[in-house]
């Protein structure tokens, strides 16, 4: 297995090493849902059952009227600043000061019409051009930040060799765990952006409660206060980072960057088939970047891309 421990998902808090044997498992987390078993997404048997929607379309929402972001990927420009980054209810997120740099970030998730477009290639279960690229592994994710800075005459930030992040190149890359989870606080405190509690958890993301049992169409909720649509719920987000329990205790003060290496990659924010509490700001999770192609990639992950600023940042 890729994982070291099991990860806890969504169950009620029990000791302290009871939760550290839960920490990075989905697979045992999802069967005791109900829900399709998603083991890492390589060193791995493919499923021997065919899952019974493929390439299922999405139903449309009740918002589609809304405005909706176009084939065009808007960027927000993000204030460097400093932040409590973590969670004091999770082993693995020790509440810490961070100082991240500005830089600018997707106003959405990489939408399925903007993934096609750049690869030529929609790996997605749920089709729908504005629904968000998913069953995307780590390694793709970051093929398609090259391609994106390749056609925009940036320079690629990945060397896809070694897979080794350039973070003074001017392309788009992935954004740090640090970066993510700043950009989702947006200068708030508390568990979620908008509060303590999970009662206005509807208004901002698609998660177990109200997804229907599949990703939607990105834009269609309200974005966290500096203007980021979907940054927790429909699916998870794929990290720079390489995943490790203890990081935070050995991180830098001043943009951190992950671990130098590490069997899995860090993915952020929740997701469609998950509950409230996996969407947290400061919660974590972890999966198998895939680099090989004989891996393949779940429909619970996604991603968006940043890119660096012009001007570096805050002290």
């Amino acid at each position: 297995m890729a994982r070291a421990a099991v990860r806890h998902l969504g169950f009620a808090h029990g000791p302290v090493v009871m939760r550290r044997l839960m920490k990075q498992n989905l697979m045992a987390a999802l069967l005791l849902c109900g829900g399709l078993a998603l083991l890492p997404a390589c060193k791995r048997d493919a499923p021997t059952e065919t899952p019974k929607v493929t390439n299922a379309v999405a139903p449309a929402t009740a918002a589609a009227n809304r405005p909706s972001p176009d084939s065009k990927l808007e960027m927000v420009q993000i204030p460097g600043g400093r932040f409590m980054m973590g969670d004091k209810d999770e082993v693995d997120a020790t509440p810490h000061e961070v100082v991240v740099s500005s830089f600018s970030m997707d106003k959405h998730l990489v939408t399925q019409e903007q993934y096609q477009k750049l690869m030529n290639a929609n790996p997605s279960r749920w089709k729908g051009d504005r629904n968000p690229v998913e069953q995307v592994r780590w390694s793709d994710a970051v093929k398609f930040c090259n391609q994106r800075s390749q056609s925009e005459g940036l320079r690629p930030c990945y060397d896809l060799k070694t897979w080794a992040c350039n973070f003074d190149a001017d392309g788009y890359r992935l954004p740090t765990e640090a970066e993510w989870e700043y950009a989702c606080r947006a200068g708030t405190t508390t568990a979620y952006f908008f509060g303590d509690t999970a009662s206005k958890l509807g208004d901002y993301a698609w998660f177990d409660r109200n997804s229907g049992g599949h990703p939607r169409a990105v834009g269609q909720k309200q974005p966290n206060p500096w203007g980021l649509y979907d940054i927790c719920g429909n699916v998870w987000e794929w990290c720079n980072d390489f995943y490790k329990v203890d990081y935070y205790a050995e991180a830098p003060r001043q943009d951190p960057r992950g671990p130098e290496k590490g069997e899995t990659k860090v993915v952020r924010g929740g997701a469609w088939r998950f509950k409230a509490e996996n969407c947290r700001s400061g919660y974590r999770y972890n999966e198998n970047p895939g680099y090989a192609d004989v891996c393949f990639g779940y429909d619970i992950y996604g991603f968006r891309c940043v890119r660096k600023a012009a001007a570096t940042s805050a002290q």
